[in-house]
């Protein structure tokens, strides 16, 4: 039985990732530069993947999506990302989060009003708890829901939320309660349209520049309890559970960051003639390329395993953040190996060399930087 169990997610794996190429090459690759030097965020791309199941890969069936595991999730996120990471991101932030959030936390019918249309596809989610002067603080955010009647008036801006503009469909989470108190954070799903929900300023980013980050802005927006998820105050210990997943997407996006950037390197190595042969020959590139596969092999078992705590029903706050602290930091360095590889040409936008350095940096930002991380794993083991 465990043979046979095996033996099936292996080819769900290789039929994800020859699906993910096969469609990379012909949707993607020709667009990559410019979606990059446009900050053209491709929404009908998005319909597409939902199309191929990708925007809901972990949504049961019951509700419209794929109905696959962190497995199958981990390897879909790292085959976009070797292709483009900004499509990677946009996946991902997807899945994860907003979906996320609604699949482990949404009542019955809320779950069956949102999840098949965002594991479709058709709608896009957003997920909002990040503030301007309120990042890793959210006990201390100051969008603010107040009780009135049937609804809450919420007031208050959220930034760098990944599709904040686009979005059909947002989970955001406000202050119920006084600021740095126990409990004082609930969630709420919003419909875009909602009277009071206004897009803010669109981020001009150093890389991830086909996937839009945005802000979200809420001026006197009502929104029925109806539309509340969980209790009251639960929203903080909901959007922690929420985090162990978008720490994995974050870690899975770094793999593919780093396996993409390693590639074009080696490619580029072998073509490259210095001296009468080509420069993969010599023992520092052989060095370099060593050490760099080693490492990302050590980030992809991390990443696996965290995602097997998930699909097991575990806690994984540490196995996540593991896998996210040490995944993005070797993305920043493969990155900036693969650039010293092809020396000047890798400082070109003539080589994909340089667009994965500009996207690597923000897998050990987003999430949960790597200091965080490292405060959550410290915690962890400490409790012991």
């Amino acid at each position: 039985m465990v043979e046979t169990l095996t033996a099936e997610i292996s080819d769900n794996l290789r039929m994800i990732e020859h699906m993910v190429r096969d469609f990379g090459a012909k949707e993607m690759e020709s667009h990559i530069m410019e979606w990059d030097e446009t900050q053209h965020f491709p929404l009908e791309l998005m319909k597409k993947l939902g199309e191929l199941g990708l925007m809901g890969v972990l949504v049961p069936e019951q509700y419209g999506g794929s109905g696959f595991g962190y497995q199958e999730y981990i390897t879909a996120i790292i085959e976009i990302a070797k292709i483009d990471p900004s499509i990677g991101l946009s996946v991902a932030a997807h899945n994860s989060l907003c979906t996320g959030h609604i699949l482990q936390h949404a009542n019955e019918d809320q779950k069956q009003k949102y999840l098949p249309k965002l594991a479709s596809g058709e709608w896009l989610g957003a997920w909002g708890l990040t503030e301007p002067n309120t990042g890793s603080d959210a006990g201390n955010m100051k969008t603010t829901a107040v009780k009135n009647g049937d609804e809450w008036v919420i007031n208050g801006t959220k930034n760098f939320i990944t599709h904040g503009i686009s979005s059909d469909v947002s989970v955001i989470v406000a202050r119920t309660g006084e600021p740095n108190t126990p409990g004082n954070a609930t969630a709420f799903v919003i419909e875009r349209g909602t009277e009071g929900l206004m897009a803010g300023k669109k981020e001009n980013k150093l890389g991830m520049r086909a996937s839009e980050t945005a802000e979200m802005i809420f001026d006197d927006c009502h929104v029925p309890d109806s539309n509340r998820i969980g209790e009251v105050g639960d929203g903080f210990r909901q959007s922690l559970k929420v985090l162990d997943g978008g720490r994995i997407s974050i870690a899975s996006l770094s793999c593919g960051i780093a396996e993409g950037a390693l590639n074009a390197a080696m490619k580029y190595s072998k073509e490259r003639y210095q001296f009468g042969r080509p420069i993969s020959n010599f023992q520092g590139i052989h060095f370099r390329i060593a050490e760099l596969a080693t490492k990302i092999e050590a980030a992809k078992l991390l990443t696996f395993r965290a995602g097997d705590k998930k699909n097991n029903g575990e806690t994984a706050t540490r196995e996540a953040a593991m896998a996210k602290l040490f995944a993005s930091e070797v993305c920043v360095e493969t990155a900036d190996h693969a650039v010293q590889v092809l020396g000047g040409y890798g400082y070109t936008k003539d080589f994909p060399v340089e667009k994965f350095y500009r996207d690597a940096k923000l897998c050990t930002i987003g999430e949960g930087t790597s200091e965080i991380q490292k405060i959550v794993i410290g915690r962890s083991i400490l409790k012991e």
